[in-house]
């Protein structure tokens, strides 16, 4: 059997965990939710959540990929030959967010190019929808190819795909040991320019101001569990298929602690730099800052672009350099989305990294161009609520579940991380597994299901964002369901690869 491709040195593996957490949701998502959530007081629950699920449920996965040394769907076939399908729908999870990443990632390239002149004018709403993404007035149209989202989108899919053809060592490491510290950089330059604007205090004041009689509020406990488990990539398969490259002495549960505060600060940084820029911008208007709070698509390409026309000076590189940021954090996400598939589909078919990087990353490329049409954005906003919310969440609970409860695990991968890490788990790591989060996870999916079903019959609210019934149908909840159907079928298909099947059928 092969020796498995291996992360050259620690650093190399923590930077490659922490920019698959670190995406497009620490800049977009985080701020907005910790402002609508109680402010400062939303660090309570933010914190609670991170030490009761985030951080467990990292260590939980890493301990897993260091263990059964292999990607999601080989890892569950090792440790229970029924669990397999469990790692094939998170790949697949992984596999229609890549589609539609990879073109968020391309317009924040076009408006990186647009700062330098502002060219989407003054009425940056219209010129977003209707100019750039040419978007139709009836969801559901698959239009004509939109040119300046699908040169970018060309670009994104070369740099992602070359970097995993590179393989481990020489492509992921290597592109996040460049990646994340100019990351981290560029946001330094922009939060510290942002805090200097006329009405930045004003901003960051409204984002920590802590409102502590929104902690009596369960849907701010349950923003808070949503947060982190969204913005730390567990679920996805990721740090199932990352962890499987350490090398046999690892401190797992160290490197877990270290990815989870990272992104966390990350998060942190990004809220001030975006409140104290919508401060600036608030002052600008003569308004107060809840009236221009925004998060998600409209706060970066809406916003963002408002807030550099206002600019006192040097406008042009403050939005290159905010767009730029978009564009590494999103690179970094998609580079560990993709490598779920391209290591499963390889380990299964017994094929090579570059076959399997020209087969399912070529296929991942072709789907994208769906939303790169100009009526790409609606097809986008369906997708993503729909494999977010009854992809991601429910296959991690599915996988706690599982683990915790089913094969009962928890006390073997306690011993495994223990013997290898210098900080030891004890009873608090399987009271979270077992109890907090499959409670808490259970509640959201519970809710989530109830809102979603119940709107079907709402006549007043109707669907999510008002699409048609049919529309909701094919393009939302047929892709979360498309996710978990072939993971289910994947289960069925052999190994190929005769040793790594031995190996299987040996372990579990």
């Amino acid at each position: 059997m092969s020796m498995r491709e291996q992360w050259g040195t620690r650093a190399g593996f923590i930077m490659a965990a922490v920019g698959s957490a670190i995406g497009l949701g620490n800049i977009w998502r985080f701020p907005a939710t910790a402002y609508e959530n109680g402010g400062g007081a939303f660090f309570i629950p933010y914190l609670f959540a991170l030490l009761t699920a985030g951080i467990p449920l990292l260590i939980l996965e890493f301990t897993i990929g260091h263990k059964y040394r292999g990607s999601a769907p080989l890892s569950f076939s090792r440790m229970n030959k029924k669990a397999e399908w469990i790692g094939w729908w998170a790949v697949f999870i992984s596999f229609v967010i890549s589609t539609y990443y990879s073109v968020i990632i391309a317009w924040a390239i076009s408006y990186s190019i647009f700062s330098f002149n502002q060219s989407w004018g003054a009425d940056t709403e219209a010129f977003l929808f209707g100019e750039y993404l040419q978007v139709p007035d009836v969801p559901g149209q698959i239009g004509a190819l939109v040119p300046s989202v699908l040169i970018p989108l060309i670009i994104v899919w070369a740099i992602t795909l070359g970097v995993l053809f590179k393989g481990v060592k020489k492509g992921i490491e290597m592109a996040n040991r460049i990646f994340i510290p100019t990351l981290v950089v560029i946001f330094f330059i922009i939060v510290i320019r942002a805090v200097t604007l006329p009405g930045a205090t004003e901003g960051l004041t409204a984002f920590f101001e802590p409102n502590f009689d929104a902690i009596a509020s369960g849907g701010v406990w349950v923003a808070a569990y949503g947060q982190i488990f969204f913005s730390l990539s567990i679920a996805f398969a990721i740090m199932i298929t990352y962890s499987s490259y350490l090398p046999k002495k690892s401190d797992i549960t160290n490197n877990a602690f270290i990815t989870g505060f990272g992104n966390s600060s990350f998060e942190l940084l990004a809220g001030i730099g975006v409140f104290a820029a919508l401060g600036f911008m608030a002052s600008q208007a003569g308004v107060g800052v809840e009236e221009v709070v925004a998060g998600g698509v409209g706060l970066a390409f809406v916003v963002f672009p408002q807030i550099i026309n206002e600019f006192p000076a040097l406008s042009g590189l403050f939005g290159f350099l905010f767009f730029a940021s978009l564009v590494l954090a999103g690179l970094s996400s998609l580079i560990s989305i993709s490598e779920t598939y391209v290591k499963g589909i390889s380990e299964k078919f017994g094929i090579s990294r570059a076959a399997s990087v020209g087969i399912s990353g070529g296929l991942a490329a072709l789907i994208s161009l769906i939303y790169a049409t100009d009526g790409g954005l609606y097809f986008l906003d369906a997708a993503d609520y729909f494999i977010n919310q009854f992809g991601v969440a429910l296959v991690g609970l599915v996988e706690v579940v599982a683990i915790a409860w089913f094969m009962r695990k928890l006390g073997d991968f306690e011993n495994h991380a223990n013997s290898i890490s210098d900080i030891k788990l004890g009873a608090w790591w399987k009271i979270c597994l077992g109890v907090i989060t499959p409670v808490v996870l259970g509640y959201m999916m519970f809710d989530l299901f109830k809102q979603n079903i119940l709107r079907q019959f709402d006549t007043d609210n109707g669907n999510y964002e008002g699409y048609p019934d049919a529309f909701i149908i094919y393009s939302g909840w047929a892709v979360a369901a498309f996710a978990l159907v072939a993971g289910v079928l994947f289960m069925f298909i052999r190994w190929k690869n005769k040793e790594e099947r031995e190996e299987t059928e040996e372990a579990s």
